[in-house]
């Protein structure tokens, strides 16, 4: 199978953030995305929509166009978020985003009204009945095709990084799962998603492709949900290991530390560098550790089982990437990242709500705030149960 690329022009970007549609009143999920975006067809029709189904009726993924700086793609996405919140809030409806919804049930989701979403869940059956998960995915551009694996076999080594980051999914039909991550297991149980398998090169990546469609695995390379994967059509690395993202802040940070991991990579090849390759049974591990406990993951550094905690380790990966950031222009953005590793991520903001007495409907509450509002809350005793009128930075 030969798998053309599509050179991108520099590392350019495209994000994807899949939003939760939420009942203001009884803090549950709502099925109401057909008519959510039957009512916006500025965003959801047309050749390049901005709006779209996801599999379940309780969530809609807004897209940017291709952007440059993560400036510019935080900018897209809140332009795409008013237009949405003026015809959902009439409806007596909330955006947020987390991993997981603390208290909806999977087995009161409605599917979306689409071929492939039926053919997916004829298919997995009991695997995609379940996914009522909500992610950020990142598109980062690259120049050149033999450039693509080499920097996804690198990327496999921030696979914790991203997560430990981004964990917002402690909570599973009104259950704390003991997990920082559930998301990050049941998403990963689909038969082709998980970490991406480390391979020689493009020609291999082409052989291992064709073996699967061959083998009635899958019946395009789409279906290979790998959580960092090239995208060849776009001409990307596409990041998909991050739990769904409360607030623009954040996902402005992982905008930014996509793109500054990607373009360093990009450049080091350049100087005719070998890029790293953790083995294997790292990335297993280390997603595990990230997907158990956040932040607070002790992860592993090289193949002897040398170990660090992932809060030293972010934060001196935030220092060297400076450098790069600049030159990017995205260091406002990936500074957030220290703002997370101080007042934590979304799964441990989540938790002190519950620590200072607040129920699982408070921390949906505050769920909705942080989206609303663009800011932390680690409050039981945050503002009114009103959804904010603003959104901005």
């Amino acid at each position: 199978m030969a798998i053309e690329f599509n050179p991108s022009r520099g590392a350019t970007l495209g994000v994807e953030w899949e939003l939760q549609l939420v009942d203001t009143r009884t803090r549950r999920l709502r099925q109401d995305a057909r008519d959510v975006l039957a009512d916006v067809p500025d965003l959801s029709e047309g050749p390049r929509p901005k709006a779209m189904h996801e599999l379940m009726q309780s969530q809609i993924e807004i897209v940017t166009d291709v952007c440059h700086t993560a400036a510019e793609a935080v900018q897209d996405l809140e332009k795409s978020i008013r237009r949405l919140r003026s015809v959902v809030e009439p409806r007596g409806i909330a955006l947020a985003c987390t991993g997981t919804h603390a208290i909806s049930e999977w087995r009161d989701a409605d599917y979306a009204p689409m071929q492939r979403y039926a053919e997916l869940v004829e298919e997995l059956q009991w695997l995609a009945w379940r996914i009522q998960t909500f992610g950020v995915h990142v598109h980062v551009g690259v120049r050149e095709r033999d450039k693509v694996i080499p920097i996804v076999n690198a990327l496999a080594a921030y696979l914790p990084h991203f997560l430990a980051l981004t964990t917002s999914s402690p909570y599973w039909g009104g259950q704390d799962t003991g997990l920082a991550s559930s998301r990050a297991i049941v998403f990963g149980a689909l038969p082709t998603a998980g970490p991406p398998h480390l391979l020689a090169g493009w020609a291999e990546f082409e052989e291992y492709m064709d073996t699967l469609v061959r083998a009635g695995t899958i019946k395009s390379i789409k279906e290979v949900w790998w959580d960092v994967r090239p995208h060849p059509d776009f001409g990307t690395i596409e990041i998909r290991m991050f739990d769904g993202i409360p607030t623009l802040r954040e996902v402005g940070m992982v905008t930014a530390l996509s793109q500054c991991l990607v373009q360093q990579f990009d450049q080091q090849l350049d100087r005719g560098y070998t890029l790293p390759q953790p083995a294997a049974w790292v990335v297993r591990d280390n997603k595990w550790r990230a997907t158990r406990y956040g932040l607070d993951a002790i992860v592993i550094t090289d193949d002897r089982g040398s170990t660090a905690p992932m809060r030293d380790m972010l934060y001196e990966l935030g220092r060297e990437l400076e450098p790069v950031a600049d030159r990017l222009g995205c260091a406002d953005e990936l500074a957030v990242l220290t703002d997370v590793l101080e007042q934590g991520s979304s799964c441990e903001r989540q938790r002190a709500v519950r620590a200072d007495g607040g129920t699982l409907e408070d921390v949906v509450d505050a769920t909705i705030t942080e989206f609303a509002e663009n800011r932390f809350v680690t409050s039981g005793r945050h503002s009114s149960r009103e959804p904010s009128d603003h959104i901005g930075t």
